[in-house]
């Protein structure tokens, strides 16, 4: 499957022009993301990689010459009914339920809703103006379902999580995802003429766990902005910028604040190594930059507290969620991003932490081995046991020069993930997804 993104990704402009081929691809994808607006700020509330994910997939397919129309949930009056987020890609705010204090859990008696804005905004239109939909996650993918049998058009589905998945790594605390949500998604996957998974485990697990048909089921690599996340001035300037000591440690959190990320244990991997060597005390920094989420929102002050606990609070800085060309600076002066997770389907902000030059230490789940080189690019961690964590800490704070080679290899990986190169194969996608949707019609037809 991995091979076959690979095809598409490399195939030349010339063979994928809508001129060579005016029936295959899309003209315009109605792109679905019910529960978090690509306008969002990434690291806080609902709002993560998945926002990234659908920002620069519809600005690179735009590019592309497919126009997108993002449809999301209004979370405030003061939303215009459409934003144009870029050339070629519109965002349309559907009215669905009260704008704000609706959490994640109470969108499913939404989405009645939401379908019915979707719907109102189609019916404006001529017939067959919208060619094909893309749902996110399993909240749109049930919208998607029905829009797509009412157009008479094809359903390409992105999970991001699932929720088997998810409930098999579930972190100590952290309440399960509910039966309706599983359910949900096997209907979606039953329904889907395409699916999307980040990477070749995700693949697996759709066919295991929900029974997906492998012929179904197409890898795409999401990608990395390769402009705004590279190294440009280097480790010494942006820690300038930041405040941050230049001869520091600093090991990075970055990403919503919840039980599944797991941010505590890189905290109790920082007292146990602040245990073993307290000299280190004077020369570590550990930036936390995100906001509470998820289950993580029962207790906003939890991660403040248990800093408290273990005697670590001087050295552990909090700070609210940042912009894209801020985090790039985050991630440029830190020794190395920690994403402890206990499930990821690929991790996003390894690629991106990679791309400006910085080393990651992350646990060994999802798509995290894809994302990040064992040994060469990072370091992958079995488990969740913080000692472990620190001792790769403790080699970092040995070792002045293993940032730097482990840096440059991790710049040089990231490269091969460029958001271009997933676009192109998601049109290759959607294009196999139209021809099958034709095939089927005229056997039924016929």
């Amino acid at each position: 499957m991995s091979q076959y993104v690979t095809r598409l990704g490399r195939r030349s402009p010339a063979t994928t022009s809508r001129l060579r081929l005016p029936h295959r691809r899309p003209r315009r994808v109605a792109m679905l993301s019910v529960h978090t607006s690509p306008l969002h700020q990434p690291g806080t509330g609902d709002a993560g990689g998945m926002n990234v994910y659908i920002v620069e997939l519809a600005q690179r397919l735009a590019a592309l010459g497919i126009e997108v129309e993002v449809f999301t949930r209004a979370t405030t009056a003061a939303l215009p009914p459409t934003v144009q987020l870029a050339p070629g890609v519109l965002v349309r705010h559907v009215d669905a339920g009260p704008y704000e204090g609706l959490a994640k859990e109470d969108l499913p008696a939404q989405l009645c809703a939401f379908t019915h804005g979707v719907m109102q905004a189609w019916a404006g239109h001529r017939p067959g103006y919208y060619d094909l939909v893309h749902s996110h996650y399993w909240l749109s993918g049930h919208v998607g379902w029905l829009a797509a049998q009412r157009w008479g058009v094809p359903l390409v589905h992105a999970m991001h999580t699932m929720a088997k998945v998810k409930n098999a790594n579930l972190a100590e605390g952290d309440s399960p995802e509910p039966a309706a949500r599983v359910i949900g998604e096997m209907q979606i996957v039953a329904a889907a003429d395409r699916l999307i998974a980040n990477t070749s485990e995700e693949a697996d697990e759709l066919v295991r766990h929900y029974a997906a048909d492998p012929g179904k089921v197409a890898v795409v690599h999401p990608g990395v902005n390769l402009e705004r996340f590279r190294p440009a001035d280097g480790r010494a300037a942006a820690r300038a910028r930041l405040g941050l000591p230049q001869d520091a440690l600093i090991p990075l959190f970055a990403g919503r604040i919840q039980p599944l990320k797991a941010p505590d244990v890189l905290l109790r991997a920082v007292a146990v190594l602040l245990d073993e060597r307290p000299e280190l005390r004077s020369r570590i920094v550990v930036p936390v930059v995100g906001g509470p989420s998820g289950s993580g929102l029962a207790r906003p002050e939890g991660l403040q507290k248990l800093a408290a606990r273990l005697g670590i609070s001087d050295v552990v800085r909090f700070r609210p969620p940042v912009r894209q060309d801020q985090l790039a600076d985050w991630f440029r002066a830190a020794s190395v991003l920690v994403m402890p997770s206990y499930s990821e389907s690929f991790g996003l902000v390894a690629i991106e932490a990679q791309a400006v030059g910085t080393p990651v230490l992350a646990a060994a789940v999802g798509g995290l081995p894809v994302a990040v080189r064992d040994g060469h690019t990072g370091f992958l961690v079995e488990g969740h046991d913080p000692a472990a964590y620190a001792r790769v800490l403790r080699d970092f704070a040995d070792d002045r020069q293993l940032c730097a080679r482990m840096g440059e290899a991790a710049a040089r990986h990231a490269r091969s993930f460029g958001w271009d190169a997933a676009a192109s194969a998601t049109a290759g996608v959607y294009t196999e997804a139209m021809q099958a949707h034709r095939r089927r019609a005229r056997a039924h037809h016929g």
